[in-house]
């Protein structure tokens, strides 16, 4: 059987990109130290640092980092909004970014003028914009204000009417900032709806989120920056994980010589089916196995393991460990594998993080790993929260 390899869409190789800063930002300290002593006044500040990176067609790829990371940078540089200061960027196919808020439109100019502005601009014919004029307005839910200046526009008005202008271009290579956060939610959740249907129909999708409910739901990819380096390339609840550590100041130097000072620590953990398959989305009831992969540093008697399913918000939904479930131990030494079978747990729709820990109270040690898996939960019928439950209604008049 040939196995279809998909083309790279997008290549960055050794990219590097140094912007000046200046540290004398008014007219009059700039001509004070006009001349030489100026260029004391301006240092060198390198936001993406020799970043390379393949990304293949149809993948929906997460950049993900704290805040001055170089994500957007590295985003503007796919788009080819900035160019860098040293290695290539290379594209192909049609591409429509959302990048920083209202970019693209004319403040003088009335909504539906800068809907034939922003869509010949990425690439689309009069003809086609007339075609899809009137499903880029529905879709922006702003009908009745599409003749209003858009600098009389709210920040959501103005990220509605870019984004619906951006899917409609139907591109190859789609790139998304932050700027969805500005939205509210159920607009949210109808850019999120629209984004999996892009990823269904093979669109790149290229995106910027502090959201880990967002990257988990729609991304099969986490590139994690720090301090304009790439830390993590791979599994996207992996790149959680790194994220989190980046975020609190662990590096993986760091966490690994705190797993190694552990007498017991947990290294991974899998969300599998009831047949052992990894999986990502289940149904709300379905048996879920979560397995946890100690390592002991040598043989210890007394030992527990446990696990908590959190929403994205941090709260805790349920938690077990082996000392509730009253399971019996034998002494644990080198590698040790606990499977973990939750046979129904009724949850809400929407996504959840697993964290584990492993413990050896005689020794004093305990370990844990936060965000180490991530799955969602689908339901026959919407509901609202955390759990969820079979009801029915009875109305009667009276």
């Amino acid at each position: 059987m040939t196995t279809t390899v998909a083309p790279v869409v997008v290549r960055l190789t050794d990219v590097r990109k140094r912007f000046k800063v200046r540290r004398d930002n008014n007219l009059k300290d700039r001509i004070v130290h006009l001349g030489r002593q100026g260029k004391r006044h301006r240092e060198d500040f390198v936001a993406v640092k020799d970043v390379s990176i393949d990304i293949e067609a149809g993948t929906t790829v997460a950049l993900m980092g704290a805040n001055g990371s170089g994500k957007s940078t590295l985003l503007k540089l796919i788009g080819g909004i900035v160019s860098p200061s040293a290695g290539s960027v290379q594209t192909r196919g049609r591409m429509a970014a959302l990048l920083e808020l209202g970019a693209g439109f004319h403040p003088d100019l009335s909504g539906r003028e800068n809907i034939y502005l922003n869509a010949s601009i990425l690439g689309l014919s009069r003809s086609e914009i007339d075609d899809r004029f009137d499903d880029i307005v529905e879709f922006s839910g702003i009908s009745d204000f599409i003749d209003t200046a858009v600098k009389f526009y709210s920040s959501g008005m103005y990220v509605r009417l870019a984004f619906s202008v951006a899917i409609h271009t139907n591109p190859d290579i789609l790139l998304v900032d932050e700027v969805l956060a500005v939205g509210d939610e159920a607009f949210q959740r109808k850019c999120m709806d629209r984004i999996a249907q892009f990823r269904a129909a093979g669109c790149t999708i290229i995106l910027v989120s502090h959201s880990a409910q967002q990257v988990a739901e729609l991304c099969d990819r986490g590139i994690v920056l720090r301090k304009g380096e790439i830390v993590h390339d791979g599994d996207v609840d992996e790149a959680i994980g790194v994220l989190r550590d980046v975020l609190e100041g662990r590096d993986e130097a760091t966490a690994t010589e705190s797993a190694a000072a552990a007498p017991i620590a947990v290294t991974s953990i899998e969300i599998l089916d009831e047949n052992g398959e990894r999986r990502r989305t289940f149904a709300s009831g379905e048996a879920i196995d979560i397995r946890l992969t100690l390592v002991s540093s040598h043989a210890i008697d007394t030992w527990a393991a446990g696990f908590s399913v959190n929403t994205p918000l941090g709260h805790t939904v349920f938690a077990s460990n082996t000392d509730l479930l009253r399971t019996p131990l034998e002494p644990i030494e080198g590698e040790t594998v606990v499977d973990f079978r939750v046979d129904a747990l009724h949850l809400g729709s929407g996504t959840y993080h697993v964290h584990a820990n492993a413990v050896a109270p005689d020794e004093g040690g305990v370990h844990g790993i936060a965000h180490g898996a991530t799955f969602s939960v689908e339901t026959p019928v919407p509901t609202l929260g955390s759990t969820t439950a079979d009801v029915t209604v009875g109305v009667r008049g009276r």
